[in-house]
């Protein structure tokens, strides 16, 4: 039976490029051996979640999102909770495309990021849990992280991600530190924070240092908790990102791994927002779960270092593979008359 491919894309992401581009793409995924069809998303709210997993319960083999890292998130949401899940693809058509960014796919032109497809190069990826929502980059909390909210959608779409550097400049005087309770692998942390990010890449706002050491498929997030919310100081933390990822050592950040995190507000009165692939994803307390190579990816294997690259999980398939494999090799002289191996 031929392999099946459901291309979900948003027909307003990057100035309407995709709407011209998906005759293209659809060409290159039969060119995959795909017998391929696309979806346009609609106004109606979880419009590319719904058809992904319409699509995942209709035993399709691949689901292609394309546009923003919204949609991306999307269609992650409508497969991450199936017990069966498709491989994924991804092209970009967004502002900062930063999913795009650390899978190596090309973010300026929609045909290009298809073609990563016909290389045929996939890697397990993993995915973060909030509560019952899923995250396939970034998790937030902390003022810092409203400025997403803030910037209306006309304006990202003209001014791109110069939109979030004006707007990121106008809140830096109205930043306030909140108390925060934090749990993670290593211990706790009970204190006032600007902001604490749970990362999945390296690949934040554009940026590809504030996570340096990041793996995509290693079972941890990095986690970063900023102290300060003194302006002169975060603007030192930002030069410091910037030189090569040196903030990850100064004093005024905790910069970790872990494979999970329980996140709440340290005072009871304080609300704290969370932020999910830069959307409002709820208010804590949340707790925040790394699924290891839970989703198969088309990537551009060969662009991505190979320190952001752990070894891939077997799968039971492949474990019973090997155990019978193993059993084959054993000889009739290594077995003891009592039947035990010697």
């Amino acid at each position: 039976m031929q392999k099946r491919a459901r291309l979900i894309y948003n027909p307003t992401s990057g100035h309407e490029v995709m709407k011209r581009s998906v005759a293209d793409i659809l060409d290159i995924l039969e060119q995959a051996g795909y017998e391929a069809s696309a979806f346009q998303t609609t106004p109606e709210e979880a419009s590319a979640q719904k058809e992904a997993t319409r699509a995942a319960k209709a035993d399709f083999d691949l689901i292609v999102a394309a546009g923003g890292d919204g949609t991306i998130n999307e269609v992650v949401n409508g497969i991450a909770g199936l017990e069966k899940r498709p491989m994924m693809a991804v092209i970009p058509a967004g502002t900062t495309n930063d999913y795009a960014r650390a899978l190596k796919i090309p973010r300026d032109n929609p045909v290009e990021a298809a073609r990563v497809i016909l290389k045929n190069q996939t890697l397990k990826m993993d995915i973060g849990r909030a509560n019952d929502n899923y995250f396939m980059n970034i998790a937030g909390g902390g003022l810092l992280t409203e400025l997403t909210y803030e910037v209306p959608s006309d304006f990202k779409s003209i001014f791109g991600y110069l939109a979030y550097v004006v707007k990121g400049a106008e809140m830096l005087p109205q930043i306030k530190p909140i108390k925060m309770h934090l749990e993670y692998d290593e211990g706790t942390y009970d204190g006032e924070a600007s902001l604490f990010l749970l990362g999945l890449t390296n690949s934040v706002g554009g940026f590809e240092q504030i996570a340096p050491d990041a793996q995509l498929n290693d079972g941890n997030f990095s986690l970063i908790v900023v102290k300060t919310a003194n302006m002169a100081e975060l603007v030192h933390l930002i030069a410091l990102v910037i030189k090569g990822g040196k903030h990850v050592n100064d004093p005024r950040v905790i910069y970790t791994k872990t494979s999970k995190l329980v996140a709440r507000p340290g005072d009871d009165d304080v609300k704290m927002m969370i932020n999910l692939d830069g959307e409002y994803g709820g208010d804590a307390p949340m707790t925040f779960t790394n699924l290891q190579q839970h989703i198969e990816m088309y990537v551009n294997k060969e662009d991505i270092p190979d320190h952001a690259i752990t070894s891939e999980i077997p799968t039971q398939q492949s474990s019973e593979a090997l155990f019978v494999k193993e059993v084959e090799t054993i000889s009739e002289e290594d077995i003891d008359g009592d039947g035990k191996i010697g």
